[in-house]
């Protein structure tokens, strides 16, 4: 211990202090969790949601990073066997178009190296190129179990893919058929209707063209669409049955102008509505859903018109080979040439999008691997109602209940080359065979599907394929079910849904007992972070530090810099006052920050500002505890035993309170899923508690100022207050902690590390209210001073006059008791306590403190200290400050997109902004009416005017 302050005596640097202590965790085998049958410990187990193999830290990463990364710390330093269990996704899509645009640029394609080769490649690039985002966890602190690290295409984790598609084919809820499905041209393979995602309020056209009528030269039937290239698929027009207009015309058929077909026109009270357009509505079955639906009612022909890279095929004549857009132009084109071209106007439409490449998806007829999802949903549902999975906030329940009521068949083939093949064999004549393994009595002739799986699929057996199912592990056996599945509310179908359904089929079980769902993280002013925005953070620039120049050419790149750079301040405001960029804020700040948002916020405003005060909070731990150690420099750390120290003076005892008092609101603020609770009750007793009031308090105490006794009371005290508030906030800030409890006094007991705690427990504190009570008037009176003196700008040197009055006894003996102290606080000479009722003094201000003990009133002199021109002349300038901030705050307040964008949290801050300066503005008009009796006075002395 004689070094430990010679340690802290550099200032604090995260990069300095964050780098050293991710290998010495691994080496004390801090991350390690066991299956051994013999360990009696109570497992916590939580999965960690497999990032892509393609992918790089996001915030989004950042977010799910840190707030699983503190439940695992937290639980494992509570005792519990604790998995986060951590691996990697192959993600289909993405990784072989990253591969193939590779190939690209040495002028290959995939069909060059063939399948098996192509396949060989991908992995070659996952071998040098896929670790990157479990490198940048690392930095972040994460603390899974990696040696169990997992990836989708493993080869046990194949094994399992398999036998769940061979068990769920043989139960009949995997089937082969063609039907129409969402086919993305671009990534040229079929869609869930969960990756399609619709963009809303796109701007497009509808067209309206006429069909003759065969046999009645110059007849027409006029029909609308904002596709008129599907028009060459074309096989009816429909109209109402009860359409007046249009009943001479049942039955007859209409001349297709450019292919050799004719079409009927059929009644279909559920397509059309006779209202909408011109009551006649063209049916293309093999390219819309609800003509796909139609045409089934009506036993009608279903002609695909596309190929699979979205050119037009033989079906569309002459058109054939042209691009989709391209022929949409040159079928208007013809249509206005033939005469039957009706003109256009605009329309607002919704546009499917590709979730990857971002293109238009093409509804299609193709054959395609389904999976039955009806029954399993319902089971999913039950799990929830009846209480064996709880969703938190509980507000997303409605929202997973209305998408497994309303699930439709999952399309569950990828024609893709990179993922897991299916496990289906083609014989000659159309036979199919599904097998664990190609049966060997089948011959060359039959060629296994050239499919693979959605990678949704494999990700939703993680919970368990993780674990060895389909083998009975002793990992499965006591790591299943998990505790918790934490995850952004975004994936709560995609993945989480289909977790619950397959670990209730093959399990028998729910895969977790609680889904936690976190928000996205924005920017500042509440818009998605997205690189065309130019507003996306890399949360390593915010742990590292990184000039503004640099982040926005990694972000826009090719974009001129000051083009890029605006829309980067536009969307951080707070970044402007940072200079050329951000400093290094260190991977605990970054942490902190992220833990202070409620789950219950959908969007979380990410504010550099914000990041930039929890990095002077880490400055303030460290300066803290160098204060700290410096005062029980030789003291004997075997005089700690883990249990609080027995206290007699009045702050050892409320310091320990307060501290059973914190730990328990942080304990309950994680046990439910409220990280921001623990984090804000830490932040608040450290900073306030222990530093703004104990440590300010005790100075003279720990100089020995009141006898020894008392001074060794107060060390044993602060040396257990210190270590247990670095063990609170381990799990929020590990790199810190460690650093500075590595340094500090702590019983025998503990463990090499930190993270091995115990966490803290009420019980390492003290059940004391009355010394809670008396704290707080004591705290109540003392900020009642200082704030007078800070409003009325008294030089900190000057001492003030300073007079308590209270009715009660008992508050009179209170503040008797602790005078010398608040003397100090408020620096004040020879302060005063009596009872209520006495004149009010000339050249007084007075504040009155509600308290359990009645109202005491604080009398604080200013006449001598503060002259009359200067105070008005201060409160002139602070009334137009505030005016001026109001008159901004009602300017953004009155602002459509502002009440619509930000997220609540800024709303509610903006908010009490304006409360707290109106209430000052108040303040600033009762002091005009006391700078009256101040007279020009001697500036300082303070003699004048005492109470």
């Amino acid at each position: 211990m004689t070094d430990a302050k010679a340690d802290l005596d550099k200032p604090y640097d995260p990069r300095e202090v964050e780098e050293r202590w991710y290998a010495f965790w691994e080496k004390e085998g801090v991350f390690d969790a066991t299956d051994d049958p013999t360990d009696t410990r109570a497992p916590y187990v939580i999965p960690m949601p497999p990032p892509n193999v393609t992918g790089s830290l996001h915030m989004g990463h950042a977010m799910m990073t840190t707030l699983e990364d503190v439940l695992t710390r937290w639980e494992r330093m509570r005792g519990k066997n604790a998995l986060w269990l951590p691996g990697i996704d192959h993600a289909g899509i993405a990784t072989q178009t990253v591969v193939e645009r590779q190939l690209a640029r040495e002028g290959k394609s995939r069909h060059d190296l063939g399948r098996e080769a192509f396949v060989e490649r991908v992995w070659q690039w996952k071998a040098e190129s896929g670790g990157t985002i479990t490198k940048q966890q690392r930095v972040l602190g994460a603390s899974p179990d990696w040696k169990r690290t997992k990836f989708t295409m493993d080869p046990d984790l194949s094994v399992a893919v398999t036998e769940a598609f061979v068990r769920l084919y043989e139960a009949g809820l995997i089937y082969r058929a063609t039907r129409l499905i969402n086919w993305c041209p671009e990534c040229r393979t079929a869609l869930s209707d969960l990756e399609v995602e619709n963009e809303e309020g796109a701007n497009g056209e509808l067209f309206q063209f006429a069909y003759e009528v065969d046999g009645s030269p110059g007849e027409h039937l006029v029909v609308a669409t904002t596709r008129p290239e599907t028009m060459l698929g074309d096989t009816a027009v429909a109209v109402h049955p009860d359409d007046e207009r249009y009943k001479h015309l049942h039955g007859k058929k209409l001349v297709h102008p450019f292919v050799d077909r004719k079409i009927p026109i059929v009644t279909d009270a559920i397509l059309v509505d006779p209202k909408f357009g011109t009551g006649a509505v063209k049916v293309t079955p093999a390219h819309d859903f609800n003509d796909f639906a139609t045409g089934k009612r009506h036993g009608l022909e279903e002609i695909n018109i596309l190929n699979l890279d979205g050119t037009l095929n033989e079906a569309g004549g002459p058109f054939a080979g042209l691009d989709r857009k391209r022929a949409r132009t040159a079928v208007k084109k013809a249509l206005d040439e033939k005469g039957l071209a009706r003109g256009s106007k605009p329309h607002v439409l919704t546009l499917p999008k590709c979730q990857r490449s971002g293109g238009v998806v093409e509804p299609m007829i193709s054959t395609q691997w389904f999976c039955a999802m009806k029954d399993m949903a319902a089971e999913a549902m039950k799990a929830v109602h009846d209480g064996r999975t709880k969703i938190v906030p509980e507000e997303w329940t409605k929202t997973y209940d209305h998408f497994l009521g309303n699930i439709q068949e999952w399309c569950i083939s990828r024609q893709l080359w990179w993922g897991h093949s299916i496990p289906a064999w083609h014989g000659p004549n159309g036979e199919i065979v599904v097998a664990r393994k190609k049966p060997e009595d089948l011959g060359p002739e039959w060629v296994q599907d050239p499919d693979v799986l959605d990678t949704w699929f494999s990700s939703g057996l993680w919970p368990f394929s993780t674990l060895g199912w389909p083998n009975e592990t002793p990992a499965l056996k006591k790591f299943y079910p998990a505790s918790d599945l934490e995850t952004g509310y975004d994936i709560l179908f995609f993945w989480v849904a289909r977790m619950m359904m397959f670990g209730l089929y093959f399990m028998k079980d729910v895969p977790f007992r609680r889904v936690l769902l976190h928000g996205m993280v924005v920017d500042e002013t509440g818009d998605k972070m997205s690189k065309v925005k130019g507003n996306v953070i890399d949360p390593l620039d915010l742990v590292y530090g990184t000039t503004f120049s640099d982040m926005v050419k990694k972000t826009l790149p090719g974009a001129p810099e000051q083009e890029a750079m605006a829309k980067f301040k536009k969307a951080y405001p707070s970044a402007a006052a940072m200079g050329s960029g951000f400093p290094a804020f260190g991977a605990d700040a970054l942490r902190f920050t992220l833990s202070t948002f409620p789950p219950s916020n959908k969007r979380i405003a990410l504010a550099p500002k914000r990041i930039e005060g929890y990095r002077h909070f880490a400055n303030k731990i460290w300066n803290a505890t160098r204060l700290s150690l410096g005062h029980l420099d030789g003291f004997d750390a075997a005089k700690l035993t883990g249990a609080p120290p027995a206290a007699k003076a009045w702050f050892n005892r409320w310091i320990l309170a307060q501290l059973g008092r914190s730990i328990a609101i942080a304990n309950a603020g994680l046990e439910e899923f409220r990280i921001d609770e623990a984090a804000n009750e830490s932040y608040r007793f450290f900073w306030n508690d222990f530093c703004d009031w104990y440590l300010e308090i005790t100075k003279p105490v720990l100089r020995g100022e009141s006898g020894q006794e008392e001074a060794g009371e107060t060390r044993a005290v602060l040396a257990h207050v210190l270590e247990t508030s670095l063990r609170l906030l381990h799990p929020l800030m590990p790199y810190i902690t460690e650093e500075l409890w590595q340094r500090t006094p702590r019983p025998a007991s503990r463990r090499a590390s930190i993270a091995f705690g115990p966490y803290p427990r009420p019980s390492d504190g003290v059940d004391d209210a009355d010394a809670l009570r008396d704290m707080d008037i004591f705290k109540a009176v003392v900020s009642a001073a200082r704030t007078i003196r800070s409003e009325h700008e008294i030089e900190p040197k000057a001492d003030v006059p300073l007079s308590l009055r209270a009715d009660g006894a008992a508050a009179r003996a209170l503040l008797e008791a602790r005078l010398g102290t608040i003397a100090t606080l408020v620096k004040s000479r020879a302060p005063s306590v009596e009872a209520t009722g006495g004149p009010r003094l000339a050249g007084t201000t007075t504040s009155i403190v509600p308290t359990a003990y009645g109202s005491i009133e604080v009398h604080v002199g200013l006449k001598g200290l503060v002259t009359k021109a200067k105070e008005l002349v201060r409160i002139d300038r602070e009334v137009k400050r505030i005016d001026k901030d109001l008159a901004a705050i009602d300017k953004k307040m009155s602002s459509k997109g502002f009440l619509e964008r930000a997220p609540k949290e800024v709303i509610d801050e903006t908010n009490a902004l304006k409360q707290q300066l109106e209430a000052a503005r108040a303040r600033l008009e009762e002091s005009r009416a006391l700078a009256a009796e101040l007279d020009e006075g001697d500036g300082g002395r303070g003699e004048e005017g005492r109470p």
